[in-house]
């Protein structure tokens, strides 16, 4: 699942959260895999920044 499709998940689990009246078995569920997403998500992004880091870097050359 690429970072995009992550963060749609991750908005769909909040929306289904918020709403509330999910049995407390799912809820934990959903709220495992958002964690899962969100974790995997800024994983993703640090090493985008660090790439961008590393080309500003190497422009400065």
């Amino acid at each position: 699942m690429n970072y995009t499709e992550s963060m749609k998940r991750i908005e769909e689990i909040v929306a289904a959260l918020e709403t509330g009246g999910t049995p407390l078995d799912e809820t934990i569920k959903l709220f495992e895999e958002g964690s899962k997403l969100l974790k995997a998500c800024q994983a993703e992004l640090a090493e985008a920044e660090g790439k961008i880091e590393q080309l500003r870097l190497e422009g400065t050359e």
